[in-house]
């Protein structure tokens, strides 16, 4: 038996394509359906990696009985947060508001005209442990439909209501260094300085954090800011959080120690983690973050990259039905690929023991199985083993080799290979910052080639987005972060490549952007566009969740653009983001740490620099490779090339029509803040104006 979600392209709604639940996917159909039998709609949101999107499903949505009592009264509607997060970020709202907490999957009952009356997230099937059980649930709320709609309607206005008060903006003073310093102190309030990150269990690795402090420490000279970035991607990186066998990181964990995961990765978080250990890499010069960069980009490349060059969205957390089972290792799992010597060693490394260290989600007893993790640092390891650092490295790489082969032969976890322009994005931008700090081609190569697929499949041919693209079909209505996310993307890669086409569509797509998601009233960028469908708000969003919010990163881009193309209405443009969310801003501005990465931007000092020189020349590589080496996060660089008779990047930044080599040497022009100084062919002078000692 199957329901119309079988025909759908979104893998999550395909896997209840075969529930005895008569699913409708988000239309007119379901909503005409629900007016014409006066019934209210079951809204359930989630994604295909969700863990408890899974058991719900299986003890609710495949059980007849739950399924009758749905079919009787309601008109059921699954959505994918991912395809639509539009509606997520609406319902979710709905949800935080009715119950003061929020999650997935999300439980929505609304009205035919979508107005919510009913929320809540994991419903289990029968009451237990004072949480209402879902076959109790719904007689319930169908009498209330029935009996006492009135009550209901007056919820769902009242709710209303009150989302489209808080969907506007709150605009206040204009944000400031007082405000970084704010950040910077609340997130020092809220950092566990044992272990690393910010707050208690379920602890996750928010990487906008990261990047905002590494600036603070830029800015501050804080040794305290750059302790706790490092102290965090160390501990990350030992911890269970971390696939040592595959690379790659988890959702988060849900322990305080980073040791238990829930084990879906998601492509957004390897794109955002990636650029944190890059950008501490450069901070630091320490080569464990540049390695874990590298690993994140090997599991991408692997794993998660389309045969076209697009990114695929996520893996899950299950396989066989069983949480993390692709992931664990029993003693004797390890024992039976690497015989008893090189077992031992192993175990010694990551804690490997008899019992385990993972315990049964139903039972919470040891399972004898291990999440593989470091306790220690490898060079205290090494030392207990009389090792050294470099040889442990060596024989750890091989076991770990060994692992793979041996862990390629099991059920491996669902993919979700939908592809997404905004997640591409956020992996382009990582590649492009890769393949510039560790001078690496590869990396180059892959992120144009997403590019490439992006701007190819997933744009119409008026220059418009969409949102997913799968099965040979690009579709869904765009959202804000489409638009900012490859447009960072897009810039990152043309720093990394020099190809102007780049910036010619980062600009393009900037102004569509700016044409459709703009606030002409309160400034800032609607996360839907003017023209798409209409829901029962229309909400603005500057919270920097799990990845950034694509008003913080508009801010960024527009910065960088308009110092690109010395377009002042740009970065105008940018200050009246910060201007319109900075009432709330301001109250938790730690709660917006990509926000406040553009505005340490915005604040300066920052640089524009041009290098004039022939584009394959020795010195000109020179110049610029000492730029990409630094931690230099508030500059922009163009290449003028000299070998061209009338470089493209003139078109783009007439300012660079006369900015030539001097000497027919490579030749860097640096300006601060507005003000330009006399051009060197020197690198150590170019650093120098750049304030790097």
């Amino acid at each position: 038996m199957s329901n119309r979600l079988s025909y759908e392209a979104s893998p999550y709604l395909r896997q209840h394509g075969d529930n005895p639940v008569d699913w409708y996917p988000w239309g007119e159909d379901a909503f005409d359906k629900a007016q014409r039998e006066d019934k209210p709609i079951f809204l359930s949101i989630g994604y295909s990696t969700c863990h408890w999107c899974h058991v719900m499903a299986h003890e609710s949505f495949e059980n007849p009985e739950v399924a009758r009592l749905i079919n009787e009264g309601f008109v059921p509607v699954k959505v994918d947060r991912e395809e639509r997060p539009d509606i997520d970020n609406v319902y979710m709202r709905a949800c935080q508001a009715m119950t003061g907490s929020g999650g997935w999957p999300l439980t929505i009952v609304m009205t035919p005209d979508k107005k919510p009356f009913f929320a809540a997230t994991y419903i289990p099937r029968e009451s237990r442990f004072g949480m209402e059980g879902i076959m109790e649930l719904l007689p319930r709320l169908r009498e209330i439909w029935a009996r006492r709609r009135r009550e209901a309607l007056g919820l769902s206005d009242r709710i209303t209501a009150e989302l489209q008060r808080t969907s506007q903006s709150t605009p206040g003073e204009e944000l400031d260094e007082a405000t970084l310093k704010m950040a910077y102190e609340q997130l020092v309030g809220c950092f566990d300085s044992e272990h690393g990150g910010f707050g208690s269990a379920p602890k996750f690795p928010t990487a906008h954090n990261l990047l905002f402090l590494l600036r603070y420490w830029k800015r501050s000279g804080s040794k305290r800011a750059l302790d706790m970035v490092e102290r965090t991607l160390q501990s990350m990186r030992r911890g269970g959080v971390y696939d040592h066998i595959g690379f790659g990181f988890h959702r988060y964990s849900t322990d305080s120690q980073w040791l238990v995961p829930h084990f879906e990765k998601m492509l957004y978080d390897q794109a955002m983690l990636a650029m944190a250990y890059i950008e501490a890499y450069q901070a630091t010069g320490k080569r464990d973050c540049g390695k874990t960069a590298r690993e994140i980009f090997t599991y991408v490349l692997r794993d998660m990259t389309s045969p076209d060059g697009g990114f695929f969205s996520a893996e899950d957390a299950d396989s066989e039905g069983i949480e993390g089972k692709f992931y664990l290792w029993t003693r004797e799992d390890i024992l039976q690929a690497l015989g008893d010597g090189e077992a031992d060693c192993l175990a010694q490394v990551f804690d490997i023991t008899e019992d385990g260290n993972y315990a049964e989600e139903a039972s919470g007893k040891k399972s004898g199985a291990n999440i593989l993790h470091l306790k220690k640092p490898l060079d205290e390891i090494a030392a207990d083993l009389n090792l050294s650092q470099q040889d442990l490295q060596a024989h750890l790489e091989a076991l770990r080799q060994k692992l793979f082969a041996s862990r390629e032969r099991r059920v491996h976890p669902m993919k979700d290979d939908k592809i997404l322009t905004d997640w591409n994005g956020l992996m382009i931008a990582a590649l492009a910052k890769g393949a510039q700090a560790f001078d690496e081609p590869e990396y180059a190569e892959a992120a144009h080639s997403a590019a490439d697929f992006i701007l190819g499949n997933m744009r119409k041919p008026d220059g418009r987005l969409w949102h997913r693209y799968r099965d040979g079909q690009a579709g869904v209505q765009t959202n804000l972060e489409d638009y900012a996310f490859l447009v960072w993307g897009l810039i990152e890669l043309y720093e990394a490549i020099f190809d102007t086409r780049h910036l010619e569509v980062a600009l393009e797509l900037t102004n569509d952007m700016l044409r459709h998601f703009w606030d002409e009233d309160g400034g800032g960028l609607y996360l839907t566009p003017d023209d798409g469908e209409s829901l029962f708000v229309r909400n603005k969003e500057i919270y920097d969740g799990a990845i950034p919010s694509g008003n913080s990163v508009a801010m960024l881009n527009l910065l960088r653009l308009g110092r690109i193309t010395a377009n002042s209405d740009l970065e105008e443009k940018a200050v009246k983001i910060g201007n319109a969310f900075s009432g709330s801003v301001k109250q938790s501005p730690s709660a917006h740490t990509q926000l406040m990465v553009s505005l340490d931007f915005a604040i300066g000092p920052c640089y524009e620099v041009v290098i004039a020189g022939k584009a394959q020349s020795e010195d000109t590589k020179a110049m610029v490779n000492a730029l990409r080496t630094r931690f230099l996060p508030n500059k922009v660089m163009l290449l003028n090339p000299s070998e061209q008779k009338s470089p493209e990047i003139v078109k783009l930044a007439e300012f660079t029509r006369n900015q030539s080599r001097v000497g027919n040497k490579a030749t860097a022009y640096v300006c601060l803040n507005y003000t330009c100084k006399l051009p060197t062919t020197d690198i150590n002078k170019m650093l120098e104006f750049l304030n790097v000692r």
